[in-house]
Order: C-alpha cells, then structure tokens, then sequence
C-alpha cells in the first residue's frame, strides 16, 4: 500500500487524479455497466438537489464525466470513483448511458477519492464524515495525523469529528435527520445524559449557545466508589439519569436496602428536583 501522504484538500481531487494513471479520453458506458463505489462515505443524497439535477441532465445531458474504475469483483463492471450523484440523476433521467474517464485506482486510492469529492463539496453530513475518516484509519492504517494532513484540516478537527461516533445510536440519529448540528452533538460527547439532553435540544429548539449554557447545568462529576459496583445496578443509575438529566448514584446493600442519590450543584439543578417529585407525586 502507498504510505504516502497526499494533502487532498489542499490540491483537491484534480491532484489525486494527477497522481493516478488516468484516460485523458472520455468513453461513454451505459449505466447497466457502472456499479456505486463500495467505499462512497455519502449515505444519503438530498432528494430535492436531486431531482434539480435530473431535470438539468434531461434538458443538457451530463456535461461533467464520471471517473470510475474496473470493478474489483467483477470484470464486466466499472465501480464509480466520483460522480456517482450524476450517475443516479441519469438514472433518473432515463439515460442510457454516460460519459466516462477510467482510472486505475485502488481501495485506498477509490476512498480517497470518494472522501475529498464529498467534503470539498459539503455534501456529507458529519457523521458521514468521521465514518468516512474512520474508515482511512481502520481499514487502511492511517492515524488521526496522517489523515488531518490528506484532509487539509486540522489534528483537532479530525479528533473531534471521530468523537461524534461514540454518541448513543438515538443521538446520532437525530444528526442524520438534521434536528442536531455537529455543534450541538459536540457539546453532547462524553455524557452519560446525552440523548436526554438532545431531546431537550430538540424540543426547546435551542441554538448551540444556548445548549452550551444548558448542558452546564445537567454537568457533575461521578462519585468514586470504593467497591466494583453490581453491573444491573450501573445499567438502572444511567437508565435514571437519562430520563431526568441529573447524575444518579444508587447505594443497594446485601439485604436490598439503601439510598438513591440525585446529585445537583446550584439552585437551577434543585428546583429541577422539586419539579420532577411534583410532577410525579
């Protein structure tokens, strides 16, 4: 595998195709012929932008080709490297087939090519991103640095996309369907309360400062426990805690017996006490 680092975004996908083998001539393939790129980081593809663009290919027909490749898995396909938007708008348009240019590239090189399409573009969402990032580094060795440099983003930014995929599946579900931004998924990472807090986010429509002031006041550090603590008991303090959005500490003796524990550090917290017993009793 090349080891080498290509600065992406710094010289965009023309300087990955320049240090491919490439046809400087454009072929045309029907669509039958062409397969989607395994490694496309772009799971979902605004419906509305591409309508728009289907309608453009029926009246002008498409204007920029395609770059693919021979499948690996089958001789008689090519698997698209960039372009697959217009490939489906074609589709769509009833075409019966499209302009391309053929690249030798491999796995690596065809998610390169896919990710700096993509982000130079903005079309993926944040989590396809970091699974985009996430991939160059599980399946292709990279680490954080060497992908910050391909990328042309900074070590942080790259730390802080990966970060977003340890939310809690219904969280990064509410990125997906755009109730949340990535500014208020950041603000969310590392919370045992984090998909009660984005509920709220959601509900209260709030705007990334206003999450900012909101989640200080859910914030409050673990107590340290002098005994391993029963794993059940672990899974009911943070079942709690998600539902009312304070920190919860169950105390269960031998005999079933002991105390819970609802944490608050200001006055905010405690009336947020109050109106929960209220509420309930």
């Amino acid at each position: 595998m090349n080891s080498r680092i290509k600065k992406g975004l710094g010289r965009g996908l023309s300087s990955l195709i320049g240090e491919t083998k490439i046809e400087t001539k454009t072929n045309k393939l029907s669509l039958g012929e062409i397969v989607p790129n395994k490694y496309q980081p772009r799971k979902n593809f605004d419906e509305e932008n591409l309508i728009d663009l289907t309608n453009s290919i029926k009246e002008r027909g498409v204007i920029q080709p395609i770059i693919v490749r021979k499948s690996d898995t089958d001789n008689s396909k090519y698997e698209i490297i960039a372009g697959e938007r217009r490939w489906l708008a074609a589709r769509k348009a009833g075409l019966h087939d499209i302009p391309v240019v053929v690249t030798e590239a491999d796995n690596l090189k065809s998610l390169e090519f896919a990710i700096v399409e993509n982000v130079q573009r903005h079309d993926l969402n944040p989590l396809e991103e970091a699974q985009g990032y996430k991939r160059l580094i599980d399946e292709f060795s990279y680490d954080q640095e060497k992908v910050s440099k391909f990328i042309g983003k900074s070590r942080s930014y790259i730390t802080n996309a990966l970060r977003l995929l340890n939310l809690p599946s219904e969280v990064l579900r509410l990125i997906e369907e755009k109730k949340i931004t990535s500014g208020h998924a950041k603000i969310l990472v590392g919370l045992d309360n984090a998909l009660f807090l984005a509920n709220k986010i959601v509900e209260k429509k709030m705007s990334v400062r206003q999450s900012e002031n909101f989640v200080k006041l859910f914030k409050s550090k673990p107590s340290a426990l002098k005994h391993p603590k029963d794993p059940n008991i672990k899974n009911l303090e943070k079942s709690i805690s998600e539902k009312i959005g304070l920190n919860v500490i169950i105390k269960n003796t031998k005999k079933n017996k002991g105390t819970i524990t609802l944490s608050y550090h200001d006055i905010n917290q405690l009336n947020k006490i109050i109106d929960i017993i209220k509420a309930n009793y």
